[in-house]
């Protein structure tokens, strides 16, 4: 499969394969880290406080994803309490709730219902990335809604899909959209095909004010050993990391492994992407249960850490990828809420 390949589709194929077989306010940086955060007992890679900047949540009793049809694996709720069952032990201290492309119709339904969950002390939900529409008039309205809630950090429209075009993240109104997040202290989430890379870059060019986070290393499937197709990912990889507004989601490429995958499968792709990034705008993320394709939640966290291990990051860095970027990228507070 190559690199353009909607990721979505890779998903159909890996679902088959497992069936078979198995904003905060103002620039990055800004939030200054609470006592409670520096967490100074952190003395080895065990004792790391996780943030995970992309958890899904879907309750297919309450909203409606079509793109789970032909995804058997997936199709089915995942809720908070199995969360906390896939995270448990491995400290994950807070959590970043990351939009699930639910109907249009929706995603007012779907904010209410996470900013409930932010509010809440029985799960580690600190924040919230809702879904939106930037190529339509009718986003602006519906984005001033929650410019005053503490939870909305920033809006996802992932771009892969087969309806969305190349380019189509550089129509003017989409633009204007984008833009006005960065008015608004909110972020973007580019969540593009691998060879589309440069029309994300295109976009930050013309968002100055607004922050960006690069979903899933750019998506660049690991199998793919096409020299031309990985520079063009590569290429565009660099381009997005010269901009300061931007940063980079360490995440979501298991899936495109095989099935029987091992940590150094992912290694070129994950050191790539953090390296291009650097130790200070780099963030871990969970992508579950999308993840569960090809890993526990467990599974990935711990190859992840081997990964970095192999690199000999630093235990202050590591701190950094798993933890302290992504508390002052979205300003995340701390709330009365414990890990199992």
């Amino acid at each position: 499969m190559h690199s353009l390949t909607h990721r979505r589709d890779f998903l159909k194929s890996a679902a088959s394969a497992a069936a078979a077989g198995l904003l905060a306010a103002g620039p990055l940086g800004s939030a200054p880290l609470s006592a409670n955060q520096k967490d100074s007992a952190v003395k080895s890679q065990d004792d790391l406080p996780i943030v995970d900047t992309h958890e899904h949540l879907w309750d297919l009793t309450k909203f409606n994803l079509p793109w789970t049809q032909d995804l058997p694996e997936l199709k089915k709720s995942f809720v908070t309490k199995d969360y906390l069952a896939a995270t448990a032990g491995l400290n994950v201290v807070k959590s970043v709730y990351m939009e699930v492309d639910v109907e249009p119709t929706q995603q007012v339904q779907e904010a209410d219902y996470v900013i409930d969950l932010c509010q809440r002390n029985d799960n580690p939900m600190v924040g919230a990335v809702i879904s939106g529409r930037p190529a339509t008039e009718e986003f602006r309205a519906y984005i001033l809604k929650y410019k005053d809630s503490p939870y909305i950090k920033g809006v996802r429209q992932v771009l892969h899909g087969p309806s969305n075009q190349a380019g189509f993240c550089l129509d003017r109104q989409f633009v204007k959209s984008v833009q006005l997040l960065g008015e608004l202290g909110m972020s973007f989430d580019l969540c593009l095909r691998s060879g589309e890379l440069a029309d994300g870059e295109k976009l930050v060019a013309q968002c100055p004010r607004t922050r960006f986070i690069v979903d899933h290393c750019g998506n660049m499937d690991v199998t793919v050993t096409d020299k031309k197709l990985r520079q063009v990912w590569m290429d565009g990889m660099k381009a997005l990391a010269q901009h300061d507004n931007v940063v980079c989601k360490i995440s979501g490429i298991i899936v495109t492994a095989k099935k029987d995958w091992k940590a150094a499968d992912l290694e070129p792709n994950m050191r790539f992407s953090m390296e291009t990034f650097g130790p200070d705008r780099r963030m871990f993320a969970g992508d579950w249960p999308v993840c569960t394709l090809r890993a526990s939640y467990q599974q990935w966290v711990n190859a992840l850490k081997e990964i970095v291990r192999g690199m000999n990051m630093s235990l202050a860095d590591q701190k950094k990828l798993f933890h302290d970027n992504a508390v002052k990228f979205y300003g995340l507070k701390d709330k009365n809420y414990r890990p199992a």
